[in-house]
């Protein structure tokens, strides 16, 4: 796990801008591909922490292993940046081959630990359309969220009004849960993302 921190802080540090700036998608380094049933200690899913779904059970992010992940951190009731950054999530979806849809899945990961219980990310799952199999919305306890926050470079703070200023991060994980792109900020070609999502999941 120490290994895990340190690799992805080196990531973290050479791919994102701390003032949450836009970027384009960042072509970190590619990682090596591992058997289905390993994990290397550059997998996400190494973490313990269990989150809890929009259906109230509990899992754990190795549960997403097996296909490409598209990882997002959003809040629900986030009126402009989140919804975009969803939409962006669902333009990706729409332009994958569709022999591929179903092969890489998408997940959302609420930062608002207070309000946004599993009946809250599952009426956003039902606003939003976003299908049940392609799709998982979780929460989890403040202490994980910070931990995964800063594992995908997400930086975020809550305000006096209960809203929170936060970057706007794509991750895309391979199969095993490994950090291969992320795109940073709102409104980008997401070709990068598409070409690369697309390639992993035709492995």
């Amino acid at each position: 796990m120490k290994t895990l921190l340190l690799f992805l802080t080196a990531l973290s540090a050479a791919a994102a801008d701390t003032n949450l700036a836009s970027h384009s998608c960042c072509a970190l380094p590619r990682l090596a591909d591992t058997a289905p049933s390993c994990l290397t200690d550059k997998s996400l899913y190494q973490l313990d922490s269990t989150w809890t779904n929009d259906a109230g059970a509990g899992i754990k992010l190795a549960s997403l292993r097996g296909r490409p992940q598209i990882v997002a951190m959003f809040f629900a009731n986030c009126t402009y940046a989140c919804p975009l950054l969803v939409y962006q999530m669902q333009q990706v979806q729409a332009a994958l081959p569709e022999t591929l849809r179903d092969k890489v899945g998408f997940t959302l990961v609420s930062f608002d630990t207070e309000r946004d219980t599993p009946a809250a990310l599952h009426a956003y799952r039902r606003q939003h359309d976003l299908p049940n199999g392609e799709w998982t919305l979780l929460r989890g306890s403040a202490n994980d969220v910070l931990d995964l926050a800063a594992l995908l470079n997400v930086k975020f703070k809550k305000d006096a009004q209960g809203q929170f200023l936060h970057s706007n991060v794509l991750t895309l994980l391979n199969a095993q849960g490994e950090v291969i792109c992320q795109q940073i900020g709102l409104n980008l070609d997401h070709e990068e993302i598409l070409r690369r999502a697309s390639e992993l999941a035709r492995k």
